[in-house]
């Protein structure tokens, strides 16, 4: 299908939409224009769904991407545009007025970030904002799509002021973890004997970001300090709190619910345990995870190869006597952050 001039589309979204129409036939391809109403209950077999409304004027994100998904065969493709809360903020003439740009900044984040995580008044903050100027991150909107069904082929963050994305239906919805968006996050994580285990962490990240940690792995790997490479999920405050360790502060609830200890081995979730060498894997089942991880109380680096390679001392000391160990590394781990001024990655 060849997409015409006449669809007033310009030439860089055109570009972008041909590569998925180019090799399919135009009775294959659902498109719905900026305000044409987007009723996919009668759209047939089709291998290619276009959506140019803008996802800013939708009240019901979740209930649009599922509707999508229903709508479509396994391994059709999905293709729609929304403008992210960072491009709203660049494009703002307001900016370009330093002290009142901080009071804006201020003031937008309680109304657009705060106010539609309450339970009743996000409601309302929905209802008022479907006029296209609902605030949406990139990390909530490709998040949501791979909760909802969706693999993530191509992403173009700049086209006319827009983020445009092209997804493929590879499933159904994802129902095994709900989203959360509070301060306080229970990340999923492997703890002793491999049990699944609920650590508590300050979030740090936006909303949907624990969909996308295959998805960042895949593209960018892992970066020098052991962590996902290029990592847009991460908040601007939240860079602040993981320098100085605040965000591992609630992992002291599962200390005193007894799966943590203080000083041991990160906590990692299932897609991160995959990397891991499988004798370092043994070795880590066996004991419980730690607040304080060796590497920090060793002050070796914090690259993934420096981290492992402190876990494995770790462990191998500790095997026989942990006690005398772990209180040893908790008196170094205090020297290295406090008075050596150690940070986190």
């Amino acid at each position: 299908m060849e997409l015409k001039n006449s669809l007033s589309l310009s030439e860089r979204v055109r570009g972008f939409l041909s590569k998925y129409t180019s090799k399919v036939e135009k009775n294959e391809v659902a498109f719905f224009a900026q305000k044409s109403s987007s009723n996919y209950h009668s759209i047939g077999n089709k291998r290619v769904l276009i959506d140019l409304n803008n996802l800013n004027r939708n009240q019901f994100i979740s209930r649009h991407f599922r509707q999508v998904n229903e709508a479509l065969d396994e391994g059709a493709m999905f293709i729609g545009c929304v403008q992210t809360h960072q491009q709203m903020r660049e494009s703002r003439r307001i900016n370009k007025i330093p002290v009142v740009k901080n009071l804006y900044n201020v003031i937008e984040f309680g109304v657009h970030r705060i106010l539609p995580k309450l339970k009743y008044l996000g409601k309302g903050y929905k209802f008022f904002m479907r006029n296209g100027k609902r605030r949406l991150t990139k990390t909530e909107v490709l998040g949501r799509l791979v909760r909802y069904g969706f693999r993530i082929v191509e992403v173009e963050e700049d086209i006319d002021g827009k983020l445009f994305f092209a997804v493929e239906k590879n499933g159904a919805v994802k129902t095994d973890q709900k989203p959360s968006y509070g301060p306080l996050y229970k990340m999923p994580r492997i703890g002793k004997d491999g049990k699944l285990i609920h650590v508590y962490k300050f979030r740090t990240m936006h909303p949907y970001s624990e969909y996308l940690q295959d998805y960042i792995l895949r593209n960018n790997g892992y970066a020098e300090s052991g962590k996902p490479a290029n990592d847009f999920r991460l908040t601007s405050w939240g860079k602040v709190m993981r320098k100085y360790w605040l965000d591992e502060i609630p992992q002291l609830i599962n200390v005193v619910r007894g799966e943590m200890k203080i000083i041991g081995v990160r906590p990692v979730s299932h897609r991160y345990f995959e990397d891991i060498p499988a004798h370092i894997q043994s070795l880590r089942l066996k004991q419980k995870p730690g607040c304080i991880p060796p590497y920090v109380a060793l002050n070796r680096a914090s690259s993934k190869d420096s981290v492992l390679d402190a876990e494995e001392t770790y462990l191998r000391l500790s095997k026989d006597r942990i006690t005398r160990v772990d209180t040893g590394l908790v008196y170094l781990a205090f020297k290295n952050i406090v008075i050596k001024g150690k940070r986190s990655a």
